[in-house]
Protein backbone atom coordinates (compact mmCIF):
# COMPACT_ATOMS: atom_id res chain seq x y z
CA UNK A 1 0.00 0.00 0.00
CA UNK A 2 1.08 3.73 -0.83
CA UNK A 3 1.41 6.42 1.61
CA UNK A 4 -2.32 8.02 2.98
CA UNK A 5 -3.77 10.07 0.34
CA UNK A 6 -3.42 13.31 2.73
CA UNK A 7 0.13 13.02 3.50
CA UNK A 8 0.86 12.96 -0.52
CA UNK A 9 -1.36 16.16 -0.84
CA UNK A 10 0.79 17.58 2.12
CA UNK A 11 4.51 16.91 0.34
CA UNK A 12 3.23 18.05 -2.91
CA UNK A 13 1.79 21.60 -1.45
CA UNK A 14 5.13 21.74 0.54
CA UNK A 15 7.07 21.77 -2.68
CA UNK A 16 4.77 24.43 -3.81
CA UNK A 17 5.97 26.26 -0.97
CA UNK A 18 9.10 25.63 -1.62
CA UNK A 19 9.35 26.33 -4.84
CA UNK A 20 7.70 29.61 -4.16
CA UNK A 21 4.64 28.78 -6.16
CA UNK A 22 3.22 29.61 -3.02
CA UNK A 23 5.31 32.87 -1.52
CA UNK A 24 5.48 33.56 2.24
CA UNK A 25 2.45 35.79 2.85
CA UNK A 26 0.53 34.48 0.28
CA UNK A 27 -2.81 32.30 0.70
CA UNK A 28 -2.83 28.70 -0.58
CA UNK A 29 -6.09 27.60 -2.30
CA UNK A 30 -8.97 27.53 -0.28
CA UNK A 31 -10.34 23.65 0.99
CA UNK A 32 -12.97 23.77 -1.48
CA UNK A 33 -10.28 24.45 -4.24
CA UNK A 34 -7.84 22.16 -3.03
CA UNK A 35 -11.08 19.48 -2.46
CA UNK A 36 -11.96 19.49 -6.05
CA UNK A 37 -8.26 19.62 -7.60
CA UNK A 38 -7.23 16.55 -6.09
CA UNK A 39 -10.92 14.76 -5.85
CA UNK A 40 -10.34 14.11 -2.33
CA UNK A 41 -12.54 14.66 0.56
CA UNK A 42 -13.06 18.13 2.45
CA UNK A 43 -11.54 15.65 5.63
CA UNK A 44 -8.45 14.50 3.96
CA UNK A 45 -7.66 18.23 2.79
CA UNK A 46 -8.21 19.03 6.38
CA UNK A 47 -5.64 16.11 7.13
CA UNK A 48 -3.51 17.88 4.80
CA UNK A 49 -3.72 21.35 5.70
CA UNK A 50 -2.98 20.12 9.26
CA UNK A 51 0.36 18.58 8.78
CA UNK A 52 1.66 21.33 7.00
CA UNK A 53 0.47 23.77 10.24
CA UNK A 54 2.18 21.04 12.14
CA UNK A 55 5.80 21.32 10.28
CA UNK A 56 5.82 25.02 10.34
CA UNK A 57 4.81 25.66 6.59
CA UNK A 58 1.69 27.31 7.11
CA UNK A 59 -0.55 29.24 10.03
CA UNK A 60 -4.47 29.63 9.66
CA UNK A 61 -5.98 33.13 10.36
CA UNK A 62 -9.58 33.05 10.91
CA UNK A 63 -11.39 35.00 7.82
CA UNK A 64 -8.30 34.86 5.61
CA UNK A 65 -7.52 30.98 5.14
CA UNK A 66 -4.31 28.69 5.41
CA UNK A 67 -1.07 31.59 4.40
CA UNK A 68 2.68 30.62 3.75
CA UNK A 69 4.55 31.23 6.75
CA UNK A 70 6.67 34.06 6.74
CA UNK A 71 9.35 32.48 9.49
CA UNK A 72 9.77 29.10 8.52
CA UNK A 73 12.67 29.33 6.72
CA UNK A 74 14.32 31.42 9.10
CA UNK A 75 13.23 29.49 12.13
CA UNK A 76 14.12 25.68 10.88
CA UNK A 77 17.52 26.25 8.88
CA UNK A 78 19.04 28.99 11.05
CA UNK A 79 17.43 27.58 14.62
CA UNK A 80 20.18 26.68 17.25
CA UNK A 81 23.80 27.16 17.89
CA UNK A 82 24.81 23.51 17.85
CA UNK A 83 27.68 22.55 15.10
CA UNK A 84 25.60 19.71 13.37
CA UNK A 85 25.85 18.51 9.70
CA UNK A 86 23.71 16.60 7.90
CA UNK A 87 25.26 13.24 6.00
CA UNK A 88 22.52 11.64 3.99
CA UNK A 89 23.18 7.75 2.31
CA UNK A 90 21.28 5.83 0.31
CA UNK A 91 21.82 3.24 2.93
CA UNK A 92 23.67 3.43 6.09
CA UNK A 93 24.57 -0.44 6.58
CA UNK A 94 25.78 -0.49 2.54
CA UNK A 95 29.09 -2.14 2.64
CA UNK A 96 31.04 0.58 1.92
CA UNK A 97 29.33 3.56 4.07
CA UNK A 98 30.46 2.82 7.64
CA UNK A 99 34.14 3.34 6.38
CA UNK A 100 33.32 6.70 4.56
CA UNK A 101 31.17 7.65 7.54
CA UNK A 102 34.18 6.57 9.72
CA UNK A 103 35.93 9.20 7.91
CA UNK A 104 33.78 12.02 7.91
CA UNK A 105 33.32 11.61 11.87
CA UNK A 106 36.91 11.46 12.61
CA UNK A 107 37.80 14.89 11.14
CA UNK A 108 34.51 16.89 12.07
CA UNK A 109 33.80 15.34 15.50
CA UNK A 110 37.45 16.28 16.16
CA UNK A 111 36.56 19.67 15.39
CA UNK A 112 33.29 20.00 17.45
CA UNK A 113 30.90 18.85 15.29
CA UNK A 114 28.21 16.45 15.45
CA UNK A 115 26.61 14.00 12.73
CA UNK A 116 23.46 14.08 11.59
CA UNK A 117 22.86 10.79 10.03
CA UNK A 118 20.24 9.71 7.91
CA UNK A 119 19.28 7.26 4.69
CA UNK A 120 16.97 7.62 1.67
CA UNK A 121 16.89 3.74 0.57
CA UNK A 122 17.42 5.12 -2.61
CA UNK A 123 14.05 6.03 -2.74
CA UNK A 124 13.10 10.17 -4.14
CA UNK A 125 10.49 9.98 -1.54
CA UNK A 126 13.03 8.98 0.87
CA UNK A 127 15.62 11.42 -0.22
CA UNK A 128 12.78 14.21 0.73
CA UNK A 129 12.16 13.41 3.74
CA UNK A 130 15.87 13.05 4.95
CA UNK A 131 15.90 16.87 3.49
CA UNK A 132 12.89 18.28 5.19
CA UNK A 133 14.80 16.58 8.98
CA UNK A 134 17.81 18.27 7.93
CA UNK A 135 15.95 21.64 7.17
CA UNK A 136 14.08 21.00 10.56
CA UNK A 137 17.39 20.22 12.34
CA UNK A 138 18.85 23.69 11.66
CA UNK A 139 22.25 21.90 10.33
CA UNK A 140 25.50 24.06 9.06
CA UNK A 141 26.49 21.85 6.27
CA UNK A 142 24.94 19.30 4.07
CA UNK A 143 27.02 15.91 2.69
CA UNK A 144 24.66 13.92 0.62
CA UNK A 145 25.07 10.38 -1.19
CA UNK A 146 22.76 11.31 -4.56
CA UNK A 147 19.80 9.26 -4.75
CA UNK A 148 19.46 7.51 -8.17
CA UNK A 149 21.66 10.27 -10.01
CA UNK A 150 21.32 9.39 -13.45
CA UNK A 151 17.43 9.98 -13.82
CA UNK A 152 15.44 12.83 -13.42
CA UNK A 153 14.77 14.04 -9.09
CA UNK A 154 12.20 15.63 -7.88
CA UNK A 155 13.85 17.18 -4.94
CA UNK A 156 16.61 19.31 -6.74
CA UNK A 157 14.18 22.81 -5.39
CA UNK A 158 15.36 21.21 -1.61
CA UNK A 159 19.20 21.70 -2.64
CA UNK A 160 18.62 25.12 -3.95
CA UNK A 161 16.58 26.23 -0.99
CA UNK A 162 19.62 25.00 1.26
CA UNK A 163 22.20 27.08 -0.73
CA UNK A 164 20.36 29.91 -1.14
CA UNK A 165 20.97 29.76 2.62
CA UNK A 166 24.50 29.73 2.75
CA UNK A 167 24.54 26.31 3.79
CA UNK A 168 27.35 24.43 2.23
CA UNK A 169 26.37 21.14 0.29
CA UNK A 170 28.48 18.42 -0.69
CA UNK A 171 27.91 15.08 -2.95
CA UNK A 172 30.04 12.18 -2.34
CA UNK A 173 30.72 9.11 -4.93
CA UNK A 174 28.63 10.94 -7.85
CA UNK A 175 26.17 14.46 -8.14
CA UNK A 176 23.72 15.61 -10.00
CA UNK A 177 24.30 17.29 -13.23
CA UNK A 178 21.19 19.45 -12.83
CA UNK A 179 22.78 21.30 -10.38
CA UNK A 180 26.01 22.85 -9.62
CA UNK A 181 26.96 21.40 -6.60
CA UNK A 182 30.83 20.12 -5.76
CA UNK A 183 31.06 16.44 -5.37
CA UNK A 184 34.01 13.98 -4.50
CA UNK A 185 34.44 10.75 -5.84
CA UNK A 186 36.95 8.60 -7.63
CA UNK A 187 37.03 8.06 -10.61
CA UNK A 188 34.56 5.76 -11.70
CA UNK A 189 35.55 6.00 -15.53
CA UNK A 190 39.21 4.76 -14.35
CA UNK A 191 37.58 2.12 -12.48
CA UNK A 192 35.43 0.75 -15.32
CA UNK A 193 38.47 1.05 -17.58
CA UNK A 194 40.94 -0.70 -15.55
CA UNK A 195 38.47 -3.76 -14.65
CA UNK A 196 38.26 -4.50 -18.39
CA UNK A 197 41.13 -3.49 -19.79
CA UNK A 198 42.99 -6.26 -16.79
CA UNK A 199 40.78 -8.73 -18.60
CA UNK A 200 41.54 -7.94 -22.05
CA UNK A 201 45.11 -7.93 -20.95
CA UNK A 202 44.59 -11.76 -19.51
CA UNK A 203 43.57 -12.80 -22.96
CA UNK A 204 39.56 -12.00 -22.62
CA UNK A 205 37.62 -11.53 -25.65
CA UNK A 206 34.21 -11.57 -24.89
CA UNK A 207 33.88 -9.55 -22.21
CA UNK A 208 30.43 -9.02 -20.03
CA UNK A 209 29.35 -5.56 -18.29
CA UNK A 210 26.69 -5.50 -15.51
CA UNK A 211 26.33 -1.93 -14.36
CA UNK A 212 23.91 0.03 -12.86
CA UNK A 213 21.90 2.62 -14.87
CA UNK A 214 20.14 4.92 -12.11
CA UNK A 215 23.00 6.35 -11.22
CA UNK A 216 25.81 8.18 -12.37
CA UNK A 217 28.74 6.22 -11.47
CA UNK A 218 27.23 2.83 -13.18
CA UNK A 219 27.11 5.14 -16.55
CA UNK A 220 30.73 6.37 -15.83
CA UNK A 221 31.84 2.90 -15.42
CA UNK A 222 30.13 1.65 -18.45
CA UNK A 223 31.68 4.22 -20.40
CA UNK A 224 35.59 2.77 -19.22
CA UNK A 225 34.27 -0.47 -20.23
CA UNK A 226 33.96 1.11 -23.64
CA UNK A 227 37.10 2.98 -23.54
CA UNK A 228 39.36 -0.16 -22.83
CA UNK A 229 37.88 -1.74 -25.80
CA UNK A 230 38.63 1.23 -28.20
CA UNK A 231 41.92 1.99 -26.41
CA UNK A 232 43.32 -1.80 -27.13
CA UNK A 233 41.77 -1.89 -30.44
CA UNK A 234 39.01 -4.79 -29.45
CA UNK A 235 35.31 -4.89 -30.12
CA UNK A 236 32.73 -4.77 -27.56
CA UNK A 237 29.39 -6.67 -28.59
CA UNK A 238 26.25 -4.88 -27.39
CA UNK A 239 24.48 -8.04 -26.05
CA UNK A 240 27.02 -8.65 -23.64
CA UNK A 241 26.24 -5.28 -21.57
CA UNK A 242 23.68 -5.96 -18.74
CA UNK A 243 21.98 -2.96 -17.24
CA UNK A 244 19.57 -3.12 -13.81
CA UNK A 245 18.44 -0.53 -11.56
CA UNK A 246 17.84 -0.29 -8.00
CA UNK A 247 14.64 -2.38 -8.26
CA UNK A 248 15.49 -4.86 -11.08
CA UNK A 249 19.33 -5.87 -9.44
CA UNK A 250 17.85 -9.63 -8.25
CA UNK A 251 16.15 -10.36 -11.79
CA UNK A 252 18.91 -9.28 -14.21
CA UNK A 253 21.50 -11.44 -12.26
CA UNK A 254 18.77 -14.23 -12.59
CA UNK A 255 18.19 -13.26 -16.27
CA UNK A 256 22.66 -13.53 -16.49
CA UNK A 257 23.12 -17.01 -14.95
CA UNK A 258 20.39 -18.15 -17.18
CA UNK A 259 21.99 -17.03 -20.23
CA UNK A 260 24.90 -18.06 -18.91
CA UNK A 261 23.63 -21.63 -18.39
CA UNK A 262 21.92 -22.21 -21.72
CA UNK A 263 25.04 -20.42 -23.72
CA UNK A 264 22.90 -17.38 -25.09
CA UNK A 265 25.53 -15.84 -24.31
CA UNK A 266 29.86 -17.02 -24.65
CA UNK A 267 30.92 -14.73 -22.46
CA UNK A 268 34.58 -15.84 -20.44
CA UNK A 269 34.80 -12.96 -18.32
CA UNK A 270 32.14 -10.34 -16.60
CA UNK A 271 33.34 -6.60 -15.28
CA UNK A 272 30.48 -5.98 -12.47
CA UNK A 273 29.24 -2.45 -11.41
CA UNK A 274 30.38 -3.41 -7.57
CA UNK A 275 31.55 -6.02 -5.05
CA UNK A 276 27.95 -6.69 -4.13
CA UNK A 277 27.13 -7.39 -7.85
CA UNK A 278 30.33 -9.90 -8.37
CA UNK A 279 29.88 -11.70 -5.07
CA UNK A 280 25.99 -12.48 -5.57
CA UNK A 281 26.98 -13.29 -9.58
CA UNK A 282 29.54 -15.65 -7.97
CA UNK A 283 27.54 -17.15 -5.51
CA UNK A 284 24.13 -17.42 -8.03
CA UNK A 285 26.97 -19.69 -10.61
CA UNK A 286 28.22 -21.62 -7.84
CA UNK A 287 25.01 -22.78 -6.99
CA UNK A 288 24.33 -23.73 -10.65
CA UNK A 289 27.47 -25.18 -10.67
CA UNK A 290 29.79 -23.23 -12.48
CA UNK A 291 33.02 -22.25 -10.72
CA UNK A 292 35.13 -19.08 -10.66
CA UNK A 293 37.63 -18.29 -12.04
CA UNK A 294 37.97 -21.59 -14.13
CA UNK A 295 34.56 -21.27 -15.48
CA UNK A 296 34.01 -17.61 -15.93
CA UNK A 297 36.50 -14.89 -14.61
CA UNK A 298 34.92 -12.05 -12.59
CA UNK A 299 36.35 -8.67 -11.37
CA UNK A 300 34.30 -6.20 -9.37
CA UNK A 301 34.89 -2.50 -8.66
CA UNK A 302 35.26 -0.81 -4.80
CA UNK A 303 37.56 -3.51 -3.13
CA UNK A 304 34.87 -3.83 -0.14
CA UNK A 305 34.98 -6.18 2.62
CA UNK A 306 32.73 -8.38 0.66
CA UNK A 307 35.44 -8.60 -2.09
CA UNK A 308 37.29 -11.40 0.44
CA UNK A 309 34.47 -12.91 2.20
CA UNK A 310 33.93 -16.15 -0.01
CA UNK A 311 37.06 -18.64 -1.22
CA UNK A 312 37.79 -17.06 -4.17
CA UNK A 313 39.15 -13.44 -3.54
CA UNK A 314 37.59 -10.98 -5.80
CA UNK A 315 40.16 -8.61 -8.37
CA UNK A 316 38.35 -5.57 -7.89
CA UNK A 317 39.58 -1.71 -8.54
CA UNK A 318 39.93 0.37 -4.91
CA UNK A 319 37.69 2.48 -3.26
CA UNK A 320 39.34 5.13 -0.58
CA UNK A 321 36.15 4.76 1.66
CA UNK A 322 37.34 6.41 5.05
CA UNK A 323 39.59 8.36 3.25
CA UNK A 324 36.98 9.74 0.91
CA UNK A 325 35.05 10.53 4.20
CA UNK A 326 38.00 12.43 5.52
CA UNK A 327 38.78 14.71 2.02
CA UNK A 328 34.69 14.99 2.45
CA UNK A 329 34.79 16.49 5.86
CA UNK A 330 37.98 18.75 5.34
CA UNK A 331 36.14 20.16 2.60
CA UNK A 332 32.84 21.05 4.59
CA UNK A 333 35.05 22.52 7.60
CA UNK A 334 37.75 24.81 4.84
CA UNK A 335 33.78 25.97 2.94
CA UNK A 336 32.33 27.08 6.79
CA UNK A 337 35.30 28.59 7.89
CA UNK A 338 36.06 30.66 4.79
CA UNK A 339 32.29 30.87 3.37
CA UNK A 340 34.07 29.60 -0.08
CA UNK A 341 32.49 26.97 -1.89
CA UNK A 342 35.18 24.24 -2.18
CA UNK A 343 36.31 22.36 -5.35
CA UNK A 344 35.12 19.30 -7.04
CA UNK A 345 37.99 16.32 -6.32
CA UNK A 346 38.10 13.29 -8.10
CA UNK A 347 40.16 10.13 -6.80
CA UNK A 348 42.10 7.89 -7.81
CA UNK A 349 41.84 4.17 -8.51
CA UNK A 350 43.77 1.49 -9.22
CA UNK A 351 43.23 -2.80 -9.89
CA UNK A 352 43.76 -4.70 -7.01
CA UNK A 353 44.92 -8.30 -8.69
CA UNK A 354 43.59 -11.44 -6.75
CA UNK A 355 42.26 -15.08 -8.24
CA UNK A 356 39.07 -14.36 -9.43
CA UNK A 357 40.62 -13.95 -13.10
CA UNK A 358 42.04 -17.23 -15.14
CA UNK A 359 44.43 -16.40 -17.81
CA UNK A 360 43.66 -17.47 -21.16
CA UNK A 361 45.34 -17.67 -24.45
CA UNK A 362 48.76 -17.23 -22.97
Amino acid sequence: MGEPKYKSIAYQLKDNIINQEYKRGETIPSEKKLQEFYHVSRHTVRQAIDLLVNDGYIIKKKGLGSIVSDGYLNNHMNSGDSKKIGVIVTYLSDYIFPSIIRGIEKILGTNGYSLILASTNNTHEGERRCLEMMIDQGIQGLIVEPTKSNVFNPNLSYYSLIKSKDIPVLMINAGYEEMDIPYISIDDTKSGYLATSYLLNEGHEDIALITKIDDMQGKFRMKGYIKAFDTLDAIFKGENIFTYTTETMEKVLDLVVKQILNKEINATAFVCYNDEIAYSLIKKLKAKGKHVPDDISVVGEDNSILSQLEDISLTTTSHPQEELGVEAAKWMLKTINTGQIGETKIMDTEIIIRNSVKRRNA
